[in-house]
């Protein structure tokens, strides 16, 4: 396969989806080992609630990645908005480091925005007010004292609190604002952007301040697994099949 460089956001892995772990396993021991490099760009698990978590399925995701990078791919994290609390003990035995939101890398002489996306949902006012208490430090720390026992409820208390809040909230309001994306492309001063979390794959091609400009939407990995890659000569973003 020609040089090229992979991105996947939105795995939410999680027990109860068993056939989406192993079609990241499957992901990570074929193509992903053939790449450039690998970007995960958030929400890599359904919920992660800190590095000490002892589970079965945070310890085959941690061997699954570290693969990769043995096979001499570099493979890079940005948090998403379920786990903004991994850190660098786990990032440690993937084999990956964490960069942060809204980095600009060079895709092959092409300068990309890439980011979660999240910040970009600027018209969702309740989640963007609780993104900016979890993602305090001193919120953080607390959370992180806590029993394992007490964050696993928490998670699932969140996790819950998401699905209503998703239920009764215009779907409109948490995709990503135009201004925002704008805004977000001029101060990075690039013409492309990559983002995840509003599950909503596409391409989409615009003229920003006169010129072409382009956002690319990752999607997500609950019914099926979602892929970019990235040429010299292009993109391509596609689902993959599943067993």
């Amino acid at each position: 396969m020609s040089p090229h460089t992979l991105f996947v956001s939105d795995l939410h892995l999680d027990d109860a989806r068993p056939h989406i772990v192993e079609d990241f396993e499957r992901f990570c021991a074929g193509e992903a080992r053939s790449a450039d490099a690998l970007y995960i760009l958030g929400d890599l698990f359904e919920a992660y609630i800190g590095d000490d978590d002892d589970t079965m399925l945070n310890a085959r995701i941690a061997t699954a990645l570290h693969s990769v990078a043995k096979a001499g791919v570099p493979v890079h994290f940005i948090a998403g908005n379920r786990d903004f609390l991994l850190g660098s003990e786990y990032a440690r035995r993937c084999g990956m480091d964490i960069l942060d939101d809204a980095t600009v890398v060079d895709l092959y002489g092409t300068p990309t925005l890439i980011l979660h996306g999240d910040v970009l949902c600027t018209d969702d006012a309740a989640y963007l007010a609780f993104r900016k208490q979890v993602r305090d430090p001193a919120w953080q720390a607390a959370f992180l004292a806590r029993p394992l026992a007490e964050r696993r409820a928490f998670a699932a208390q969140a996790r819950d609190a998401s699905r209503a809040h998703t239920s009764t909230v215009d779907m409109t309001i948490m995709d990503a604002n135009q201004n925002a994306v704008e805004t977000a492309l001029r101060e990075a001063g690039v013409t492309r952007m990559i983002h995840g979390h509003t599950h909503r794959p596409a391409i989409h091609d615009f003229t920003l301040d006169g010129k072409p400009v382009q956002r690319i939407v990752l999607g997500d990995w609950y019914e099926q697994g979602s892929v970019l890659r990235v040429t010299r000569d292009g993109i391509d973003l596609q689902a993959l099949a599943t067993d």
